[in-house]
């Protein structure tokens, strides 16, 4: 079973989503469980103060380290401890596998201006953006780092095998999909997706799919995945691509 805690100031975020779909399924099948800790509740002060301003000067707040120490220290957790960061590298399918092969995952969400570089340094063993892009704070992108990992997951999904036809599952992009009806306002679906033809099918696919990765994807390397056997966008202070919290 894979253990996720998510240290955070705003717990609440999190309670909903990972209360339906398919992160909700796994935990149910005993795949996983969740554990939000409000990082306030590892402060000393009347105001619960998590933030002070920079030294050396400049715009914003910066997360203090103390709360952050003292929470994965008081929970002891075990790596991989990750900061959502947008100075960290990408998110990418192979960290997904990466985490759900594992017993633990613990992810450490910032806020405001930034996190104090010495949580990177010295508490978090890694950093994850998810795009270069910069969010209010690291929840947002610590929801798509956990639907990512959770939804390998034995008993995650209703049906594994549609995972194998994802973008990433042992190749780059997948092949476009279509359902019914066959014609829309005038728009059809490729006549070898009506023909019954397995082997044509499985071709265009591959094709289409090799397609998309040349044009879309560069410099995406497919990954060798399985499910778990057993399977940035923030802001850097949260995780900016990713904070992202810058």
């Amino acid at each position: 079973m894979l253990r996720v805690t998510v240290i955070t100031i705003f717990p609440d975020f999190f309670r909903q989503p990972l209360g339906i779909s398919i992160m909700a399924r796994a935990a149910t099948a005993g795949a996983v469980t969740y554990r939000i800790v409000d990082l306030r509740d590892y402060t000393h002060d009347r105001h619960r103060t998590v933030d002070d301003a920079p030294y050396g000067g400049g715009a914003g707040m910066v997360m203090t380290p103390g709360p952050f120490f003292e929470a994965v220290e008081g929970l002891g957790v075990a790596p991989p401890i990750v900061l959502l960061s947008a100075r960290g590298p990408y998110f990418t399918h192979a960290d997904a596998v990466r985490y759900a092969a594992g017993d633990e995952l613990t992810l450490l969400c910032g806020h405001y201006k930034d996190v104090d570089q010495r949580v990177a340094d010295h508490l978090a063993t890694e950093e994850r953006a998810i795009g270069p892009f910069v969010l209010s704070g690291g929840e947002p992108a610590a929801l798509a780092v956990i639907d990512a990992t959770v939804r390998l997951l034995p008993g995650a999904m209703s049906d594994p095998e549609s995972a194998r036809g994802d973008s990433f599952y042992e190749r780059g992009l997948s092949a476009p999909s279509y359902t019914r009806p066959p014609e829309f306002r005038g728009l059809t679906v490729p006549e070898v997706l009506l023909s019954g033809d397995h082997k044509r099918i499985a071709e265009w696919r591959q094709t289409e799919g090799e397609r998309l990765t040349r044009e879309r994807a560069r410099g995406i390397t497919p990954v060798a995945t399985s499910q778990a056997d057993g399977g940035g966008g923030g802001s850097e202070g949260g995780s900016g691509p990713g904070a992202q919290g810058r």
